[in-house]
């Protein structure tokens, strides 16, 4: 049995969502079917299927007659972003100490090695994607169905805001690089004493870690309402 086009399209799988959240592909940029097809020695009909899995993950939007455009970043989506990042990531959060499993909890361990190492040797590509997988670990051990699509995109885009924001160049994003190693510590020490509430609590001081710096990247000058409070009009 020939596991070659199989294998292919695994990696042409995993190789696209690698590009989409490390900006190699562009946000809002369109896809080429037949360039991918050539580039993974695949045939027209695997590389739909696998766009159609991307565009239900997050990573694409499927457009008809014009194909697969990665997901923009346009400011009402950077908007929403800051606006559900809290409350997505402390219940993830507040899940995954209730449900994670041995197993789960090593594989965090693991991946926590790899994010450390990444800031150790400056990395910003590999702390980005280290950094979006921990998190990911905690979706997969919160096990609910109706966060984990949520969590999923709000990550696509946490990342692609990483890749552009987090420079290992920057000396004034030092201290918060330490603070980051060691909230996810202390993740993986309140997931394993299941502690609910207090993992939850990290979650939203893990995110406001972040917030303001990248609240002052993205948001223009000409915009005057805060990013990540929630306007008169929803509240």
């Amino acid at each position: 049995m020939n596991r070659e086009p199989k294998r292919n399209k695994l990696n042409c799988l995993e190789d696209l969502r690698r590009r989409i959240l490390t900006e190699a592909l562009e946000p809002g940029s369109y896809l080429d079917e037949t360039e991918i097809a050539e580039a993974y020695g695949l045939s027209r009909p695997p590389i739909r299927e696998l766009l159609r899995q991307l565009a239900g993950e997050g990573y694409v939007i499927l457009h008809e007659n014009r194909g697969a455009q990665v997901a923009p970043m346009t400011h009402k989506t950077l908007r929403n972003f800051f606006i559900a990042a809290p409350m997505i990531y402390a219940a993830i959060g507040r899940l995954a100490a209730q449900n994670a499993t041995n197993a789960q909890i090593m594989r965090l361990k693991d991946t926590q090695l790899l994010f450390r190492a990444a800031i150790r040797e400056k990395n910003t590509e590999q702390r980005a994607l280290t950094n979006e997988r921990f998190h990911s670990i905690m979706g997969e051990m919160a096990d609910n169905e109706f966060l984990m699509p949520s969590l999923r995109r709000l990550l696509i885009d946490h990342t692609r805001i990483g890749m552009t924001f987090y420079s290992p160049r920057n000396p004034g994003l030092a201290d918060q690089r330490v603070t980051a190693v060691e909230q996810h510590d202390q993740f993986i020490e309140l997931i394993e004493a299941g502690d609910t509430e207090a993992c939850a609590d990290l979650a939203v001081a893990h995110w406001e870690l972040s917030r303001a710096q990248i609240e002052s990247f993205v948001t223009p000058a000409s915009v005057f309402a805060p990013l990540g409070r929630v306007p008169d009009s929803i509240a």
